[in-house]
């Protein structure tokens, strides 16, 4: 593979600190790909595609009429995180989730971040992940938040921002697995020589944040992953992580309230479940609760888990926040409850609720990236600078009939990654993000090294999630 005359352009390139100058800590790994055969790339490539395709790396696309599962796209060429990067990236991480979880104690308690006027009241009340029913609520270990992934993107001068929070239930760990699994198994060449931290010990950390939440009591508790069934499309990973942490993967249906406790349906009888994943939405968590109509959880489920006879992570209620209009105010969460400044910014963010803001963000649709307060997955977004007259129309309606529901964002020069092109060794950057995922245990928060790289694999698109075409690639965090 030639990148001798690989050129990141006016970008942010991740390996590259100009035309064929990789940058120092990604010097080696450059050399070793370099040095490889005439095809040997894409052969690579291939087979590591296969091997994804043999594992059933799949997720589902609601929205495709030809079939609903996919193969995740993975790009052999690896996103290399420097030491030094990764060290500030995990303080603000750690940082950042200390707050979140202080936060939603208070507005779920005594509310005190809006009573000092730090945090509107309105912009709580409104939020569709407020949830009521969780008024009063004290988790076990008064943790809320014990899993969470948290999107981060470098713009053109290499800062890293914080996009968004994500609390409820993040996707995309077994991801990161696979791919480090496959990478080493069909390009061992360059990883055996580079000294990349392990990810493969997640499902052991990931177990004992789950079995931390059980009373102390219980000396051998009982933990189940939660998944809606096999048409979600994270269903591949809920059966994934239940494997990998040797639990039960239930569903609704497999769950009863009997006697107060949480109780599996077994050929042996009802077993007693202790501590619950849980991957569905909270509104679908217990129709006695929250959407009577819900099909997918277990009536009762919460007065069960008030009465601190089951545990469950992550928190009904954390996806208050995840709306883009609280995440606006994280850093005066850091201050107010840490006392401390940001590590990590948010990228600079205008609230169409503010009359001042949403005249500026009306006026310059065509420069910004205009996001619904409560959508994921890329949808209900525009992309101002790729967007035409009429959607640019639409969208100010949008924003004018519900101005609550928008924010807008400058459109950040996504930072670029080599990605292999087409059918050859052909070479070109493409944009990609940063998820990271962090566990919270109380004592401790542990942020796994490196995340999923998410990669925009269509020329010139700033959009990476893989319902709108993107793909991922394994992510290396340089031990020094």
């Amino acid at each position: 593979m030639k990148l001798d005359n690989y050129d990141p352009g006016d970008f942010f390139d991740e390996l590259f600190e100009s035309q064929g100058l990789p940058r120092a800590f990604a010097r080696r790994s450059i050399e070793l790909m370099q040095q490889l055969k005439p095809g040997e790339l894409q052969r690579s490539q291939e087979a590591a595609q296969i091997a994804l395709f043999k594992l059933g790396v799949t997720f589902n696309v609601y929205s495709d009429d030809r079939g609903i599962e996919k193969v995740f796209p993975f790009d052999i060429i690896p996103r290399i995180v420097s030491a030094r990067d990764w060290e500030r990236l995990e303080q603000g991480l750690k940082q950042r989730i200390a707050a979140l979880n202080q936060f939603l104690d208070d507005i779920y308690n005594e509310q005190s971040i809006v009573k000092d006027g730090i945090v509107p009241e309105e912009i709580i009340l409104s939020a569709p992940g407020f949830l009521k029913p969780c008024i009063g609520l004290k988790p076990p270990t008064d943790v809320w938040c014990h899993i969470t992934g948290t999107d981060l993107v470098r713009d053109r001068d290499g800062q890293w921002y914080v996009l968004e929070d994500n609390l409820r239930v993040p996707s995309g760990i077994s991801y990161v697995l696979e791919n480090r699994r496959v990478m080493k198994s069909t390009f061992p060449s360059v990883f055996q020589t580079m000294a990349v931290r392990p990810v493969d010990d997640y499902p052991s950390h990931l177990l004992e944040t789950l079995l931390n939440l059980a009373p102390p009591h219980l000396p051998n508790p009982t933990v189940a992953v939660l998944t809606p069934g096999i048409y979600n499309s994270a269903y591949y990973e809920h059966s994934f992580l239940a494997q990998q942490m040797g639990v039960e993967l239930v569903e609704g249906r497999d769950l009863v309230v009997i006697d107060g406790y949480l109780q599996m349906r077994t050929t042996k009888g009802p077993r007693r479940v202790d501590v619950i994943y849980r991957r569905l939405d909270d509104d679908f968590l217990d129709p006695k609760a929250f959407r009577p109509d819900s099909l997918l959880g277990v009536p009762g489920l919460m007065e069960v888990y008030r009465a601190g006879r089951v545990a469950l992570a992550n928190a009904p209620g954390t996806g208050v926040a995840d709306d883009k209009v609280v995440y606006a105010f994280v850093p005066d969460m850091i201050r107010y409850y840490l006392g401390e400044d940001p590590i990590l910014p948010n990228v600079p963010t205008y609230l169409c609720w503010r009359e001042k803001d949403r005249e500026y963000v009306l006026q310059n649709l065509e420069r910004l990236v205009v996001k619904s307060a409560n959508e994921a997955g890329g949808y209900g977004m525009l992309v101002g600078t790729q967007s035409t007259e009429e959607e640019r129309t639409a969208f100010a309606e949008k924003i004018c009939q519900n101005p609550r529901n928008y924010i807008a964002q400058p459109t950040i020069c996504l930072s670029r990654v080599p990605t292999l092109i087409g059918d050859g060794d052909s070479v070109e950057g493409r944009h990609v993000d940063l998820r990271p995922y962090i566990l919270h245990r109380g004592d401790e928060i542990y942020v796994q090294p490196g995340g999923l790289t998410r990669v925009a694999l269509k020329k010139g698109s700033l959009v990476v999630n893989s319902s709108q075409g993107g793909g991922s690639k394994d992510t290396w965090v340089l031990t020094a």
